[in-house]
Formats: C-alpha cells, sequence, structure tokens
C-alpha cells in the first residue's frame, strides 16, 4: 500500500488517498485516537471520485464515532481498465430496463459474477494492507453495496464481524444461495420504490440469509432516497458489534 497524498478535513478526520497495485482507494481516520481504532470498508456501486462526497460523508460519520474508514475504486470503475463483457452485460440490462422488460438472470450473471470474483480478493487485499498499520485495529465491519460483494466477502472473509448492506443491486441467484452461509450480524437497507430493482428479489435475498441477528429497515423512496436517520441506525448497529 502506496499512500499517495494527505489531506486534514475541517473536523480533524485525516483523509489519504493510496494505491494497492492498480487499485486506488481512500482511507479516513479519526483525528483524536488514542489507540488503533476499528474498521468500516465502505462499498458503493463504482466512479470513487463521483461518488466521493456520499463516501466521503459516510466515512466522516464512521470517524466521528471512532472508526476508520476505507475504500476502493470498482473494478472497471474510474481510471481502471474496462471490461468488454461487463459493458456488454451493461448495455443488454439498460436496454431490457429502457423496455420495460423483465431482467434475464443471464444478463444479472454476466454483468454481476465477473465483479465479484475480482472485487472481493481485492477488498480482502486491502484489508491485509489496513491491519498492517499501527492506527487501525478490528473488528471490521463492511458497509454498502453492490449486495453480492459484501454477501461474498461475509461468507469467505472472517475478520469481518458486523454487516450494513445496501439492497438495491441486482443479485445473480447462485449469490442468493450464497446468502444461506452468512451468520454475521446483518442490518440491510431498502428503499421500497427503489426504480429498475427487484423488490421481491430482496425480501427473497433477506429471507434467505442465515444469520441469527439480521434487520430488515425498509423506507419509502427511490434508489438515492434513503431517509438521513438510517446514519444514525447504522452507527449504533455498528456500536453493538465492533466495539
Amino acid at each position: 500500500m502506496q499512500f499517495i497524498s494527505e489531506q486534514r478535513l475541517d473536523d480533524g478526520v485525516l483523509e489519504r488517498e493510496f494505491t494497492l497495485g492498480e487499485i486506488p482507494g481512500i482511507l479516513w481516520t479519526p483525528g483524536s485516537a488514542s489507540a488503533p481504532a476499528p474498521l468500516i470498508l465502505v462499498g458503493h456501486p463504482g466512479g470513487l471520485h463521483r461518488m466521493y462526497p456520499r463516501l466521503a460523508a459516510r466515512a466522516r460519520h464512521a470517524a466521528a464515532d471512532g472508526y476508520a474508514a476505507a475504500t476502493i475504486e470498482f473494478p472497471g470503475s474510474g481510471d481502471r481498465p474496462r471490461s468488454a463483457v461487463a459493458e456488454q452485460a451493461r448495455a443488454d440490462l439498460r436496454r431490457a430496463l429502457e423496455a420495460g422488460e423483465p431482467v434475464d438472470d443471464e444478463v444479472v450473471d454476466r454483468l454481476i459474477l465477473p465483479l465479484v470474483e475480482k472485487a472481493v480478493p481485492e477488498w480482502r487485499a486491502t484489508l491485509d494492507a489496513l491491519l498492517g498499520l499501527p492506527e487501525i485495529g478490528g473488528p471490521v465491519g463492511y458497509s454498502g453495496g453492490v449486495i453480492a460483494i459484501g454477501i461474498r466477502l461475509a461468507v469467505v472473509e472472517p475478520r469481518i464481524s458486523a454487516a450494513l448492506l445496501f439492497a438495491g443491486s441486482f443479485v445473480p441467484r447462485t449469490i442468493l444461495e450464497e446468502a444461506r452461509q452468512v451468520t454475521i450480524p446483518l442490518q440491510v437497507l431498502l428503499q421500497w420504490d427503489d426504480e429498475g430493482n427487484d423488490r421481491q428479489l430482496a425480501l427473497d435475498l433477506f429471507d434467505a440469509f442465515g444469520s441469527k441477528e439480521k434487520t430488515l429497515h425498509a423506507n419509502m423512496g427511490g434508489h438515492t432516497g434513503v431517509p438521513q436517520f438510517e446514519g444514525d441506525e447504522g452507527s449504533r448497529f455498528f456500536a453493538r458489534h465492533l466495539k
């Protein structure tokens, strides 16, 4: 991991951009931590600079509660190399949605499964590097989407103690089956009127999770209409499981 820039934000949070091989990322650490901070991995659907305002807001909220937060660029987004297969699948998905047609499972598999296969090892390598820093310790949480990536991470990464998952992205049927292997505490956010996504599939996914502690927070509104109070709910969730 190589840090390439840093700045101290007005609330005292230290924000550092880094690279891990070809993967760009950002790490936020609390300004007044006296001991290694627990860590939250912040997932997102791609475009690190495009998503920066929302990612930074989530990270600074976490830092105010004493957590470090980190994110990395999504495969095929930002300045990372594009995948012709993913671009074609995305175009096929967009065409089906614009035509008001059902989205075929094969299209979802072509789009999502390669991203999961690439992103999950990248997150695990990033976690290796972050936990090697003296200012960061366990436990570790995961927050955000794409939900299929969060599910795979929750299954294969024993260092993640709890996850706050954002429903609203397409989920391959094979990942739905993997959800039965998830046993860590979960909190799942669902926007009830999320345009272009299958609400029933999100409910089926929640039902499939094998966790003994799992909570569904469903709110009215579209994809970007998550109520502000859910930030505080997320803080309380992680306070129960990461401290």
